[in-house]
């Protein structure tokens, strides 16, 4: 039951950070400045991703307490909770995580949806993804090699946060009431816009996995990917991934285009919204399941480290 719970606040925690540096970002820097996007501008939702990733990085701590000091009884104790959340690595995570979490909350609340806004919220988002690598496996390399390990653990959360964040963001423009063409207007150049981000963050992703898998798996352990809990795991991760990248690219080079015709032509824009929509879905749909699997990967000893 412990192990469910780590595994679900994980889950809630890579969310939450996912939304928080996405969206604001994408709204920053590729959505096209007007009323229409201040309109669609998801406070509400960025609201709930802010303080469930500061209750969740909480309870968090409290978990990890317990699994540390061998019950729950011991980690409630303000000793052993301070011992964790103070002085060592991961309960700081914990920690910063939670606090910065609920100061973009209190942001979301007290300013007006705006550029300077979205790029305050979207630093605060760097650092809570940033945070996440303290509480997985790029904090346990030593040495130099542990530096690049965990500078890979950041950027790799990072470029994440910035395809899903972007995606969660499309999809709540194309729940925008279509016939108003400055609307569909804006829906495209968004989706258009989304292109540069995307590739980039898929790069960066290929490039960080890569020096990832170097640490915790190896040139010499491949084997493992097929052969321990973990690997398996991250051969299923792989095979989501490569769905993602496939349902992108027909969206950024068929369905965008049909989009940017329809516009044109407005017997054909419900069904270019309509295969939009279901794209976007379903690729939304495998992000979900991805960052379930790193949850669990992330409570699982990597090859590496069994074989030492």
């Amino acid at each position: 039951m412990l192990e469910l719970a780590v595994v679900l606040l994980r889950l809630a925690q890579y969310l939450g950070a996912m939304l928080l540096l996405g969206v604001p970002l994408f709204f920053a820097f590729r959505m096209p400045t007007s009323d229409a996007a201040v309109e669609r501008w998801p406070r509400k939702t960025l609201l709930i991703a802010a303080f469930a990733t500061a209750i969740a990085s909480l309870a968090a701590l409290v978990l990890q307490t317990a699994v540390m000091a061998g019950s729950m009884t011991e980690a409630l104790k303000p000793a052993s909770l301070a011992y964790m959340a103070f002085d060592m690595e991961i309960g700081r995570a914990f920690l910063a995580r939670a606090v910065v979490a609920a100061l973009a909350g209190v942001l979301l609340l007290v300013l007006r949806p705006g550029r300077a806004t979205w790029i305050d919220l979207t630093v605060l988002g760097l650092v809570v993804c940033a945070s996440l690598a303290w509480t997985g496996h790029g904090a346990a390399t030593e040495g130099a090699p542990g530096v690049v390990h965990l500078a890979a653990d950041i950027l790799h959360a990072c470029a994440a946060a910035m395809w899903l964040g972007a995606l969660a963001a499309l999809g709540l423009f194309l729940t925008i009431p279509h016939g108003d063409p400055e609307r569909d207007r804006l829906t495209h150049d968004a989706l258009h816009g989304f292109a540069g981000m995307g590739t980039l963050a898929v790069g960066l992703l290929v490039a960080t996995g890569l020096v990832n898998t170097w640490f915790l798996v190896g040139p010499d352990r491949l084997g493992a990917l097929l052969t321990t809990p973990y690997g398996l795991l991250l051969t299923a991760k792989l095979a989501v991934f490569v769905g993602m990248l496939a349902l992108a690219a027909s969206n950024r080079f068929v369905l965008t285009p049909c989009l940017h015709r329809a516009l044109e032509d407005e017997s054909q824009k419900p069904s270019a919204i309509s295969a939009l929509q279901r794209s976007l879905v379903l690729e939304t749909l495998l992000a979900v399941i991805l960052l379930g699997l790193v949850a669990v990967m992330g409570t699982l000893a990597p090859p590496a480290a069994m074989m030492m």
